[in-house]
């Protein structure tokens, strides 16, 4: 007995060693998450002692790691810090609001409004004024740039500003602005002179002395007096209601109101002096409309942070 027990032994030994032959890899420890040894350890007869790596979460039960699917953007790039996030949809970066509150963008203060309870009516005259721009005034100043030349457009320009000196060298008296009324006074006499009635400009080609840009508007606001809300009005274009009646005063200041009676030829000579102006800027109410979200909202806050420096600066 003892005979055939040793034979069915080594007869069931020689069967598992042919059928699963012993070797280096079934006796090396494998953790099926992460592998600690390189492929080359498997050929060394000496087996590796690499340290294995702690268990990880999905050894204790909890959901093992997803792959992130490439069409939809991982959830690690949704940042906070800086509060926007970088959204990758097949290598292109499109940037994202973040949803994580931030703080807040450190600005300087905020820039001045002006009220306009009149919007509606506001940008239907703008509307107005804007079609009337590219319907009439931009045409006939084309034609008319076309046929004078810049020169000459430019002496008529200085014309009608040498014309309304008074209005400016008023208001410079009126806001204690002494020297700068004597520049609009030597201005004047200087230009009408050896300017040609101020078709040129020796006092600012010669002496540099500057035109100053006053206005009945500015010197009520420097009084304290608001612009209360904004008016677009038809041909006249942007005022606020302060520097409404600031342009009645200066009417009265202009020498053109008294030396012109005819209403139609004072206004037939003013339509000729914007003609001539316009010609001299063609392309800068375009290439301002192109720039604006919304040009009457652009318009009417340019306007009133224009006129607010200029109160500011005095």
């Amino acid at each position: 007995m003892k005979i055939i027990f040793w034979i069915t032994l080594l007869l069931a030994l020689w069967l598992n060693a042919s059928f699963y032959p012993c070797s280096a890899e079934t006796l090396i420890p494998v953790d099926p998450i992460n592998i600690p040894i390189s492929v080359s350890q498997y050929n060394d007869p000496i087996l590796s002692t690499a340290p294995m790596r702690p268990p990880g979460p999905s050894e204790f039960g909890e959901p093992p790691d997803t792959v992130a699917n490439p069409l939809e953007p991982s959830t690690s790039l949704y940042s906070t810090d800086p509060p926007i996030f970088m959204a990758q949809y097949g290598g292109v970066a499109q940037k994202e609001v973040s949803t994580t509150p931030s703080e807040p963008a450190k600005t300087g203060e905020p820039a001045e409004t002006i009220a306009d309870p009149l919007e509606p009516i506001n940008r239907a005259f703008f509307q107005f004024n804007d079609r009337l721009y590219f319907w009439v005034l931009k045409p006939v100043a084309s034609g008319y740039k076309a046929v004078v030349p810049e020169d000459l457009r430019i002496g008529v320009r200085n014309f009608f500003s040498n014309v309304a000196t008074p209005i400016r060298l008023v208001n410079c008296l009126f806001q204690a602005k002494f020297k700068a009324a004597g520049n609009e006074l030597i201005r004047f006499l200087l230009n009408t002179t050896l300017g040609l009635a101020g078709f040129l400009d020796p006092a600012k080609k010669e002496l540099s002395i500057e035109r100053q840009e006053e206005d009945f508007g500015q010197t009520l606001g420097l009084l304290g007096i608001g612009p209360a809300f904004y008016i677009e009005w038809p041909i006249l274009g942007a005022f606020s209601f302060r520097d409404t009646f600031g342009f009645a005063g200066d009417l009265l200041l202009d020498p053109q109101t008294y030396l012109i009676p005819s209403i139609p030829l004072n206004l037939a000579i003013r339509s000729y002096d914007q003609v001539n102006d316009t010609s001299l800027k063609i392309g800068e109410y375009e290439d301002f409309k192109k720039a604006a979200l919304d040009p009457y909202i652009a318009k009417r806050d340019a306007y009133h942070q224009n006129r607010q420096h200029k109160i500011k600066e005095k």
